[in-house]
């Protein structure tokens, strides 16, 4: 009598299925608990020597000023980018020249010049827009004047 072997039992098949959990960044709370986890299990009758201890010790400082560096950056870019949107809105309503770049049949870039009126302000994929009368959006950057609107 022949046994057939599950499928499911290939290393194929059960690596498809492993579920990954967490993350695949190490943190300071990760570096700690290695740390601690190479203390407890350290060679009685060889203990780590002062240097390597002080070395990760200094590692994981480092670390965790990176972190706080990282948290720090990011809470300044958003206070930029709340910024530059309260900036720009004081452009809505006001009459603006701005350029936009397109490609003709031939595959050259043209730029043309265009006016229109700065309906709202918004922000969208990272960065804030202008939305003109016409629905076309732009960045500021692509603004050459500005004026009040023509009555």
């Amino acid at each position: 009598m022949m046994t057939k072997i599950s499928e499911d039992l290939m290393l194929s098949n059960y690596q498809a299925k492993t579920k990954q959990t967490g993350s695949n960044i190490l943190g300071k709370d990760d570096f700690l608990k290695i740390l601690i986890t190479q203390l407890q299990n350290q060679d009685p009758t060889s203990p780590m020597q002062d240097r390597e201890f002080i070395a990760q010790m200094a590692s994981f400082s480092s670390l965790e000023q990176m972190t706080n560096m990282n948290q720090t950056m990011q809470q300044f870019l958003s206070f930029q980018t709340e910024s530059s949107l309260l900036q720009q809105s004081q452009m809505i309503g006001k009459q603006v020249t701005y350029e936009t770049e397109t490609i003709d049949a031939d595959g050259n870039k043209k730029i043309e010049e265009k006016d229109a009126v700065v309906k709202s302000v918004l922000f969208e994929k990272g960065s804030v827009m202008l939305e003109m009368s016409d629905g076309t959006k732009i960045t500021s950057y692509q603004v050459i004047k500005i004026s009040d609107q023509a009555k």
